[in-house]
């Protein structure tokens, strides 16, 4: 033991310069993936506006379909109508929930010989919000509290 107190050790390991620059950076650098992402996000159909304006009263369902594609959806009831539909969400950092920013539906309508009628272009203030997933059911009256409860119930007595 002499001897190596002798020698200067004084039984601490000591982190030379270097690790401790490297052991700096991959922590720097697992922590800005946290922090870096700051973009939109478009899904769905990627709306091109000068095609939009080559879509006429009066033309073909194939037109429409070279023209624009495969629809994102069709309707299932009343007449026959093709939608486009995209979405735009942003997100300032990476761990935060994204926030929709623009959400467009291209509607093409159609006659009953296959012919364009109308075209609908409709945004987010055309649009109503749904939470679909909002995981609880709706009851009929008045919400009622514990302390309530207990009031009511001493009431009654």
């Amino acid at each position: 033991m002499e001897f190596m107190r002798a020698r200067g050790w004084s039984g601490k390991r000591r982190v030379p310069g270097g690790k401790k620059l490297a052991l700096a950076a991959a922590l720097a650098l697992g922590l800005s993936g946290c922090l870096g992402y700051d973009g939109q996000v478009n899904h769905g159909y990627q709306l091109n506006p000068k095609t939009t304006e080559d879509v006429k009263v009066g033309s073909s369902a194939e037109q429409i379909l070279v023209l624009l594609g495969s629809p994102t959806t069709t309707s299932t009831v009343g007449g026959e109508a093709w939608y486009y539909i995209s979405q735009t969400t942003d997100r300032g950092l990476g761990f935060m929930p994204p926030k929709v920013t623009d959400q467009r539906v291209f509607a093409v309508y159609f006659s009953k010989d296959k012919k364009v009628a109308r075209v609908a272009d409709y945004g987010m203030e055309d649009g109503k919000l749904i939470d679909f997933v909002s995981r609880t059911t709706p009851t009929a009256g008045a919400e009622s509290t514990f302390l309530k409860g207990m009031f009511i119930n001493l009431l009654h007595f």
